[in-house]
């Protein structure tokens, strides 16, 4: 569904990601991981158009995304949910929520299944995104990017700074999501076991370039819990 093939980047004269290419399959979780400053939210960053990509190619469904803006690609099926979460404190949930329908026409409803996956976000419906706590930000973040019906749904580190049980529930609707089949989920993440109980595939990044990659059931046979905290 998503090829990304040797892509380079650069912050002024520093080379950030080195020729790093990576495929992402419906039905699969794909979860990149490594250190903060490895390049792995470049990466995110490159693949939804928020910055251009010096060299290499991304291609969606079959479909070069070179040129295409941000807004053309969650046109075309792409969903993100950013580090840090990004909802609009502000507005209400349901405001929120209908953020994530802005390319659909205007009379598009709010997917009931949302509060299927997240239920917390049933009874917030009308308070503002600024008083949720921030697991359940996670949750509305999640949702947002959900509403639309993505065909890729792209993560970036959804576990920092959530507790526990919510940890849990996000990774239950991730491996439901993955697991329907026809949804393929790219994952950055630095906690390991969080990781490794969903991961389908995985590439370790080191320096702005993967430097180990494997099925998600070897992650302990290859050694990426040391390769992620070298």
């Amino acid at each position: 569904m998503l090829e990304l093939r040797n892509i380079n980047q650069y912050y002024g004269g520093s080379h950030i990601l080195r020729d790093v290419s990576l495929e992402a399959k419906p039905g699969q979780v794909t979860v990149i991981l490594g250190r903060n400053g490895v390049g792995k939210t470049t990466l995110l960053k490159s693949l939804m158009g928020l910055v251009p990509v010096k060299t290499g190619s991304i291609s969606f469904e079959g479909r070069s995304l070179a040129q295409a803006t941000p807004y053309q690609r969650a046109r075309a099926g792409i969903g993100f949910v950013p580090q840090g979460r990004e909802i609009f404190a502000r507005l209400s949930v349901q405001e929120n929520l209908r953020m994530g329908l802005a390319t659909k026409p205007g009379s598009t409803p709010i997917p009931p299944e949302l509060f299927e996956l997240f239920p917390v976000l049933r009874q917030m419906l009308h308070r503002r995104g600024g008083d949720l706590s921030g697991g359940q930000q996670q949750q509305l973040a999640i949702a947002r990017a959900l509403a639309a019906r993505p065909r890729l749904l792209v993560l970036d580190e959804p576990t920092e700074g959530i507790q526990p049980s919510i940890i849990k529930d996000i990774g239950r609707v991730i491996r439901m999501l993955a697991d329907r089949g026809d949804m393929a989920i790219l994952l950055v993440e630095q906690y390991y076991d969080f990781a490794r109980e969903l991961a389908d595939a995985y590439l370790v990044m080191q320096r702005g370039e993967v430097i180990a990659r494997g099925p998600g059931k070897d992650m302990e046979a290859d050694g990426v819990r040391q390769l992620v905290s070298i």
